[in-house]
């Protein structure tokens, strides 16, 4: 007997768990249903809520026309006292008693029914709220779980997209590597080249200023500064030939 209620154990331990398997796999189908029933609940009571106010407003429509009638029969009561006329005076009185129970009847209900529709609406719309905020997460956790799905694809996948990348990499620095060399190379050869023709010499002297046929201002007023010592040398040649 043991063993049989062992192996039952165990049977609704199966069950259970399938079952658990079951609703943790479609955990988000159930809980979308879960929100559609509480929405086809909610127009329910929006629809009850709709009959009582309904049924409020006609009572309220009765009441004030008691009240309505009340004054009235008042007012012809009193005509008739005037008169003489008691008979009628009592009947319209009786009319007036008649009309003024019906509205102590009917004030409390009218009452209760306000009361009761204020409480309806509030619950309303409190359930209203936590529906709205229930679905925002519910978007939110399918988000997540989609998320977490291409994140689990992904990693299932990892070993061969980590070679794939891995070798990508490879390949980028190899070629950073060969372009690098090629630039170097192009460098050199235009360092030789202007190492050939003097230009190298040229540039140095040209960044220390000394460059030639290089003029500044300062160099044009230095010689608008100097003596002119040609001319004299001139007229010394000439005073020379004069002599001999």
């Amino acid at each position: 007997m043991a063993i049989w209620s062992k192996l039952f154990t165990l049977g609704r331990a199966g069950a259970h768990e399938a079952s658990s398997a079951i609703v943790d796999a479609n955990a988000l189908r159930i809980l979308d249903q879960e929100i559609r029933d509480a929405d086809n609940a909610q127009g329910k009571a929006r629809d009850d809520m709709a009959g009582l106010v309904a049924r409020r407003r006609i009572l309220e429509q009765e009441v004030a026309s008691f009240r309505a009638q009340v004054e009235k029969y008042m007012s012809s009561a009193k005509a008739a006292m005037d008169k003489g006329n008691m008979d009628l005076a009592r009947q319209v009185a009786q009319r007036v008693a008649d009309l003024e129970q019906d509205i102590a009847l009917k004030t409390p209900q009218l009452e209760a029914m306000k009361e009761a529709e204020g409480k309806i609406h509030t619950t309303i719309a409190a359930t209203d709220r936590k529906i709205e905020q229930l679905r925002r997460e519910v978007e939110v956790v399918k988000v997540n779980e989609s998320v977490q799905k291409a994140q689990a694809s992904v990693a299932a996948r990892g070993s061969g997209a980590g070679n794939s990348l891995g070798s990508a990499a490879d390949s980028l620095a190899r070629i950073r590597e060969r372009q690098a060399i090629r630039g170097e190379r192009i460098n050199a050869a235009n360092e030789l080249e202007d190492m050939r023709t003097g230009a190298d010499l040229d540039e140095k002297l040209r960044l220390a200023g000394i460059a030639p046929g290089q003029s500044s201002a300062d160099d044009v007023l230095a010689r608008l500064s100097a003596p002119k010592s040609e001319p004299l040398r001139l007229e010394a040649t000439r005073d020379t030939d004069k002599a001999e």
